[in-house]
């Protein structure tokens, strides 16, 4: 009996940590539509937007309003050696982010992981 607690155990946890181990293996490229979605804090923390006081010195808007929603084309795509991916990103509208950013850095399968980017849904 106390054999097969442990083997049930074992079970569990190996089969817990293979769902940990699968990746989000999403292929980035130039030209990819993704929209960023609201952070589940007050922050954004894979996408590199400018700090604070340098978006007010722009005259720009301090809303995360102005950028949840937002659909972005991907500029560039840069691999690290680390393997991960960095993507440069401009909104698909013209406008900037909180209204004077033009393009930003994203560190691409942190934030697909974490939420704050997703593929664009044709509607």
């Amino acid at each position: 009996c106390l054999m097969k607690s442990y083997l049930i155990t074992v079970l569990i946890v190996l089969g817990s940590l293979s769902l940990n181990a699968q990746e989000t293996n999403i292929e980035v490229k130039k030209g990819d539509i993704y929209e960023i979605v609201k952070p589940s804090g007050n922050n954004y923390k894979h996408i590199n937007f400018p700090r604070k006081n340098i978006i007010l010195k722009k005259g720009g808007v301090l809303t995360n309003q102005t950028v949840n929603g937002k659909e972005v084309i991907v500029t560039k795509v840069t691999k690290k050696n680390n393997g991960s991916t960095k993507i440069k990103v401009k909104p698909t509208d013209g406008t900037g982010f909180y209204k004077v950013i033009k393009s930003v850095s994203i560190n691409f399968e942190e934030a697909i992981k974490s939420g704050e980017i997703r593929v664009k849904e044709d509607s």
